[in-house]
């Protein structure tokens, strides 16, 4: 019986091995191995990111950062408040000591980010 048993496993396994044997030699024939190689970061994509405006909220603080030109931020309380304007020049960063809470940072008329101060 265990014979049986094993000679029943061994030709699933090999019937399987088989099976996965002709699907990779399709693909090699396809050039879909080739593909699988991870991609080659985009520089310009890195480059664009780092001269943009951003904040991010942190412990205490909120972090802003102007990017390739001057800008100002606004910051509003969740109940539409305005609450500080900081500028920032070009190229350069600003720490804002906030208050523990939600915050909506507004930059020009562009974007509006929701910030937590922890």
């Amino acid at each position: 019986m265990e014979k049986l048993f094993f000679m029943f496993f061994l030709y699933n396994f090999v019937f399987d091995m088989k099976k996965i044997l002709a699907i990779l030699l399709i693909m090699v024939a396809c050039g879909a191995a080739g593909t699988w190689a991870a991609p080659e970061p985009v520089p310009a994509v890195a480059e664009s990111v780092a001269n943009v405006a951003s904040v991010k909220g942190g412990v205490g603080v909120i972090y802003f950062a102007a990017g390739s030109n001057d800008a100002t931020f606004n910051i509003y309380a969740i109940t539409g408040q305005l609450i500080k304007s900081v500028k920032v020049n070009a190229d350069s960063h600003v720490t804002i000591e906030m208050p523990k809470g939600f915050y909506i940072v507004r930059y020009k008329n562009q974007w509006s980010r929701k910030v937590v101060v922890k």
